[in-house]
């Protein structure tokens, strides 16, 4: 997901669903054009993730990327969303904006979110403007976490996530808006964090029982959990919203100086039929960030 030094923040307020609609079939339209444009096969639709690029303004990101062949910049706050529209792109996953519990403490963001019950009023209250804002912009996927154990077991856990969740899916469903789920690892980077396993996450899929609740499948979290990433997607893709990338180990370029094949990861992707982004999720080691994010999206474009 994301560095320990940066944090992901975001958003408010909301419209119509009929609105949405027109506004996503227009955008759908613009990204079918700049894929022709960019001489990409039109199989992945590519997205980056800003956080990954800290010395690169918002606006030079959008440049480069629509040259590369980008569709979206995502994890970005309400007040970005017109620069991206300025440059004819998307924000295929919407940051979410924490809300301060009593103690002052983030609750919303990875460590504190829906695996307690103390926190749902709250999350509530949160969310909703955020599901509202997210379709009145046209865009469909908001991030949400499970939060961290904490000595709270799995089981309860999971219900506690799940009867959170139900609360917001009617607005979900009636807005067209995706709450996902992020699938973190807890032995690197995120210690204790409960949604550490796909199949945690696709049971509370199961439990939530939404079409409009689904996961993250971050390839590099879960190569570091479980591995058996292409098997895992084959099975279960139907759980999955979006995907992250990353190489592994170190979480840096997705070439061949990490263990993973992207290319045949990004081949198995397609072959369910998967429409969505691939968000490129990994912090570039190299002194030109800009060439290793082109060189993972050729690596991606199978």
């Amino acid at each position: 997901m994301f560095s320990p030094k940066l944090s992901r923040r975001s958003f408010f307020h909301g419209a119509s669903i009929t609105t949405a609609a027109a506004l996503t079939q227009s955008l759908q339209t613009r990204l079918d054009a700049a894929d022709k444009a960019s001489g990409l096969k039109g199989h992945i639709r590519h997205s980056v993730c800003k956080w990954c690029y800290p010395k690169v303004s918002l606006e030079d990101l959008c440049v480069a990327g629509k040259e590369m062949g980008l569709s979206s910049i995502e994890l970005l706050t309400a007040d970005d969303f017109a620069t991206i529209k300025k440059h004819g792109l998307s924000c295929a996953m919407v940051q979410v904006k924490p809300a301060k519990g009593p103690d002052g403490k983030d609750i919303g963001h990875i460590p504190r979110a829906f695996n307690r019950k103390e926190n749902h009023a709250l999350l509530v209250q949160t969310y909703e403007p955020q599901i509202a804002a997210v379709a009145e912009a046209g865009l469909k996927n908001l991030i949400c976490f499970s939060g961290n154990r904490d000595g709270l077991d799995d089981q309860t856990g999971l219900q506690n996530c799940a009867e959170g969740l139900k609360r917001l899916m009617s607005l979900c469903e009636k807005k067209g808006v995706v709450l996902v789920m992020e699938l973190l690892n807890s032995k690197v980077n995120h210690p204790d964090y409960m949604c550490d396993k796909s199949a945690w996450g696709i049971e509370l899929c199961k439990q939530v029982g939404s079409e409009n609740f689904k996961l993250l499948y971050d390839i590099y979290h879960m190569q570091i959990m479980e591995g058996d990433v292409i098997a895992s997607i084959r099975k279960n893709h139907a759980y999955f919203a979006h995907y992250h990338t990353g190489g592994v180990p170190g979480r840096h370029e997705i070439d061949e100086t990490q263990e993973l094949n992207y290319a045949a990861i990004m081949k198995a992707i397609v072959e369910t039929g998967y429409q969505g982004f691939v968000g490129q999720e990994f912090i570039p080691a190299r002194p030109d960030p800009i060439a290793s994010l082109k060189q993972a999206v050729s690596i991606c474009d199978v």
